[in-house]
């Protein structure tokens, strides 16, 4: 087997939520239900030897599943490229009494080059908003379909002072932390959230209708990565628009 620079890697991550394995297989394994928490939009064709489609920024993965145990286990990921890149997602469900379940994902695969650690800091600091999204989406959402909505603001060069910007215009005194209660002005509507989700490089608001979800791009601009159950959460338009003031 060819031996490549790079970093093996595994993410594992585990959370108890109140739903149930049916709400959580709908969440994991459809389209509808991975548009309503994971980047971009989805597709899926179900059963072993099926295909996790994905579409997000222009990069369209798709991703075999190699294993299928409805209510319990999904597994997909990519093939292995030239350079030896690749990812995989486990998803395992456990049920428990009174309708609240376990649901754990891992996700591994390999970084190729010298310089993985930037990427593989980005993926980590993702992964992790990305499955606190799932459990989010199922003990709040459950039943309800978003639709993303994927915005790039200006290029950021002062991470730091961009967090401190986005708090501000949340209504806190600096960068929000989790549990804050803060107010999202859009389009003349203002609505009450919690900050739900913070790491260095993403923060998540969970409200009535929608989880706001801003990430630091990868050598790039922060991006607004939305998932709205109502359209008065916002559209595209006016989420550009909202990032344009901020980094102004």
């Amino acid at each position: 087997m060819a031996e490549f620079s790079g970093k093996e890697f595994e993410l594992p991550g585990a959370a108890e939520v109140v739903a149930t394995p049916e709400q959580i297989w709908a969440a994991i394994a459809t389209g509808p239900g991975i548009d309503s928490w994971y980047m971009g939009r989805n597709e899926v064709e179900g059963g072993l030897g099926g295909v996790v489609r994905g579409s997000f920024a222009g990069y369209e993965p798709e991703m075999a599943i190699t294993a299928w145990d409805p209510l319990e286990r999904l597994v997909y990921g990519t093939q292995t490229e030239p350079d030896g890149r690749r990812i995989a997602y486990e998803f395992l469900i456990e049920g428990r009494d009174g309708g609240s379940s376990v649901v754990r994902c891992v996700t591994s695969g390999f970084l190729p080059g010298d310089d993985w650690e930037d990427e593989f800091e980005a993926m980590a600091a993702g992964g992790a908003l990305f499955f606190r999204n799932l459990a989010e989406y199922v003990t709040y959402f459950a039943g309800r379909t978003a639709t993303p909505v994927t915005v790039f603001g200006p290029p950021v060069s002062d991470w730091d002072r961009l967090w401190a910007a986005l708090g501000n215009r949340l209504g806190l005194a600096g960068r929000p932390e989790e549990g804050d209660r803060v107010r999202i002005d859009l389009a003349g509507r203002a609505v009450e959230g919690v900050v739900y989700a913070v790491n260095p490089q993403t923060v998540g608001v969970r409200t009535a209708d929608a989880l706001y979800c801003f990430l630091q791009g990868f050598h790039g601009p922060l991006i607004a990565c939305h998932h709205v159950f109502s359209a008065e959460a916002g559209d595209e338009q006016s989420w550009q628009e909202w990032l344009g003031r901020l980094a102004a």
